[in-house]
């Protein structure tokens, strides 16, 4: 099975990482729904949430509290949304996480490309 998150954890593919560790990578979504859209992915392959170790569910969600409130900062957002998907029409079947900043009564959509979000987002 050719799984692209599995190749952009093995840097086959390239990213645009926003933090890393031994278990983890929080990327920019490449077609982002808004500014800002991140995606936590584990390194190890699982299809979907009820695959996941209990210990990995941990550490997303303490990755998630920690990025979150940085993204929401830098982008200015007025809260954030944690979006997983489950079922046949997952795009990719290797679980993830978004993390999509919501900017209140703005026009909820991407506007800036994503180099010049990762720009901001990266420090």
């Amino acid at each position: 099975m050719e799984c692209i998150f599995c190749k952009i954890v093995q840097g086959e593919i390239p990213s645009k990482v926003l933090y890393e560790d031994e278990f983890l990578k929080v990327i920019m979504d490449i077609n982002p729904t808004v500014d800002g859209h991140a995606l936590i992915i584990p390194k190890k392959h699982y299809t979907d949430y009820v695959e996941l170790d209990p210990n990995i569910i941990t550490h997303i969600w303490e990755v998630a509290q920690k990025i979150g409130p940085s993204i929401m900062e830098k982008m200015q957002a007025s809260s954030l949304s944690l979006l997983v998907n489950f079922g046949d029409d997952q795009q990719v079947k290797h679980f993830h996480m978004h993390l999509l900043p919501n900017f209140g009564a703005m026009e909820e959509k991407a506007t800036k490309k994503v180099e010049e979000v990762f720009s901001i987002l990266k420090d």
